[in-house]
């Protein structure tokens, strides 16, 4: 494994148009997860929810991939969250990264799981599955998000329950947060499940909304289009059940040109 780009040798090498940013900590939840933070470029924009492509120099050429922005847009550093691939072209080399270490990224944000892709509603859902609860990191510490949504349920499903932790510091911290605790109030609740290991709430999240146990457990009726949008971020299997799911209820997908009952992010990282 190479080990990633030093400051000193870092900036002759960076390509023309891309941000070179400084790792300001990194946290190893498990084998398998991490999450980092970096400095934010000056005027760099993006809306809560979006995603950017970042990368490393590897072997002198700069690798990318799209990661969802986790923190919001109010933020004053980036947050990003990302799983280990022992052989990915990006997070082989991206996980050994430390404080001080320089990370690229283009600059040019994008992405579908953003407030304004949704029609105004009541309920706002956010499945994901494993990484795929960054872009909802983001927008569960957006106020936006508790100015347009009576009540808003993070669902999180992973594999074992000690990738459940990265949702669990979230909600912990917007509890504690000066500011965010009093926004977001008792709107927010979050519906962890684990797949592989005994947990009080076990099993695939289709499955959950299949056989009504999600709404039970939530004590909520089920999917309304009138009232309930829905945000998807996951596996490629997740994503394509869920959305049926959706349709099937009677919602229909939006996009940034089109608003709609849900949207559904497609971008992933290797």
């Amino acid at each position: 494994m190479n080990a990633p780009a030093k400051t000193e040798d870092f900036a002759a090498t960076v390509p023309a148009g891309v941000f070179a940013e400084t790792v300001t900590s990194v946290t190893h939840y498990t084998d398998r997860l991490f999450r980092f933070r970096m400095t934010r470029p000056a005027g760099f924009r993006f809306r809560s929810g979006e995603f950017a492509m970042i990368g490393l120099m590897v072997e002198g050429k700069p690798v990318y991939r799209a990661y969802s922005i986790a923190s919001p847009a109010w933020d004053e550093e980036l947050e990003f969250f990302s799983i280990k691939v022992p052989d990915g072209p990006l997070t082989s080399h991206l996980q050994a990264i430390k404080p001080g270490d320089q990370v690229l990224m283009r600059k040019k944000p994008t992405g579908t799981l953003v407030l304004d892709a949704l029609t105004p509603g009541k309920r706002l859902y956010m499945f994901s599955t494993g990484t795929g609860i960054a872009p909802f990191a983001s927008l569960i510490r957006e106020p936006e998000t508790f100015e347009k949504f009576d009540e808003v349920i993070l669902t999180h499903t992973t594999r074992d329950v000690a990738e459940l932790k990265y949702g669990f510091d979230l909600i912990e911290e917007i509890r504690n947060h000066e500011f965010l605790a009093e926004v977001v109030g008792d709107k927010l609740r979050h519906y962890a499940t684990a797949t592989r290991e005994d947990y009080p709430f076990r099993g695939r999240i289709t499955d959950l909304i299949r056989n009504g146990k999600l709404f039970t457990d939530l004590g909520v009726s089920a999917f309304d289009p009138a009232i309930d949008r829905g945000m998807i971020c996951g596996s490629t299997e997740m994503l394509k059940d869920t959305k049926l799911l959706l349709e099937e209820a009677g919602l229909t997908e939006g996009s940034n040109n089109k608003p709609g009952e849900f949207v559904i992010e497609r971008a992933f990282v290797g």
